[in-house]
């Protein structure tokens, strides 16, 4: 059969890269590593120190994903290859439909697998700190920059990452004037990394009562929340710290104190604040930690020739600066203008499905590209 042929074609394509995908994982040396993670687990007093041992159970966790993923890859791959050959002897037309679906899902596999090989920058695997700012436009803007917290809300559940509001400032009419989200899950900052920049929006405003298409801009930030303490210096004679009335839907434990923190930096002039933990010395800690977090990455850029895919370049809120566009009208339409990746269903990205988005930065970031 025709369609046999071309999808036994098609399977013997994968075969050489997904050798590369092994050798891109290191999967040898992971499999070492695995051996000798489990023999440290089964030493007495290994939870004698309880921060060393959850770490170590954490690269247990990733250890065995990694290789059980490839080896299911690898298993999908061989079974694949047996059912071409069984309907191909069976001579049963109604299976090629079987064969099919089964060549669409270990394609989506080993892209997904291949994709995680990219992911392989020092902070990568991080949980990430996404921050939301509305730019020029009011109303408008502040509605836009909601709208976007609500996409990556929903990306982060479909993928089964946990998220906590750290500090939210609620629009005067509408949506949200800036909001700070911590996104828990394996590689959160390694995806999210893409999503830096400024995000335009075309639509016909309901908030305009002349019915005009109106543009409004929004800007994204991502860091990774690094978790080990960061030795960088910041004096008192350069931070200036205020407290406020926690406020917004940041969660359960905010209460009407002065709790919430804001940390200035006068030499870089970047300010973080957070309000959502259980008190001010909580807030005022994430809020340092998270303050270190970004100088260290200022630091780690200063000192290279070229970006290290840790933070992109800093632009203005408006027209001409824009990494993604978002139009509602008179089409529908989400293009990346570094990547060129685009997609008609804006309402399904404006749902979270933006994965084709991250995947395509990825890609094009690996052929040694600068952000945009």
């Amino acid at each position: 059969m025709v369609e046999l042929d071309q999808y036994r074609l098609t399977l013997n394509g994968y075969a050489k890269p997904l050798e590369e995908v092994r050798d891109a994982l290191d999967l040898n040396n992971k499999e070492l590593r695995l051996e000798e993670v489990n023999r440290l687990i089964s030493e007495p007093g290994f939870w004698d120190n309880a921060d060393k041992a959850n770490k170590t159970m954490q690269e247990l966790a990733e250890l065995k994903n990694v290789i059980e993923g490839y080896k299911k890859l690898h298993t999908s791959y061989e079974d694949l290859g047996a059912l071409i050959e069984m309907v191909d002897e069976e001579g049963d037309p109604g299976m090629v439909a079987e064969v099919a679906e089964e060549m669409s899902a270990f394609e989506q596999a080993f892209d997904a697998l291949r994709i995680s090989t990219l992911l392989s920058g020092e902070y990568d695997k991080d949980n990430a700190i996404l921050t939301i700012h509305a730019g020029a436009g009011g109303t408008e803007s502040c509605d836009w920059a909601g709208m976007l917290m609500r996409m990556y809300l929903r990306w982060a559940e479909k993928k089964g990452f946990k998220t906590e509001i750290l500090d939210i400032l609620d629009g005067d009419e509408a949506g949200v004037k800036s909001v700070t989200i911590q996104i828990d899950g394996t590689n959160a900052y390694g995806l999210l990394k893409s999503e830096h920049g400024i995000h335009r929006l075309v639509r016909i405003s309901p908030f305009n009562a002349a019915g005009k298409r109106q543009t409004s801009f929004v800007s994204c930030d991502v860091m990774p929340d690094i978790e080990e303490n960061i030795e960088i210096e910041v004096r008192d004679e350069d931070i200036r710290i205020d407290t406020y009335r926690s406020s917004g839907a940041g969660g359960q434990h905010i209460n009407k104190t002065s709790s919430a923190i804001r940390i200035t930096h006068f030499p870089t002039g970047i300010v973080v604040t957070c309000q959502n933990e259980r008190s001010q010395l909580q807030n005022k800690d994430k809020a340092m930690q998270m303050l270190k977090a970004k100088l260290y990455i200022l630091k780690q850029q200063e000192n290279e020739a070229k970006e290290a895919g840790i933070r992109g370049e800093q632009k203005d809120i408006a027209w001409g600066s824009q990494i993604r566009s978002y139009v509602l009208q008179p089409y529908t339409m989400v293009k990346d203008h570094r990547t060129n990746e685009e997609s008609g269903n804006a309402q399904a990205v404006l749902d979270g499905d933006i994965d084709r988005f991250i995947n395509a930065y990825l890609k094009w970031k690996s052929t040694g590209r600068t952000a945009a």
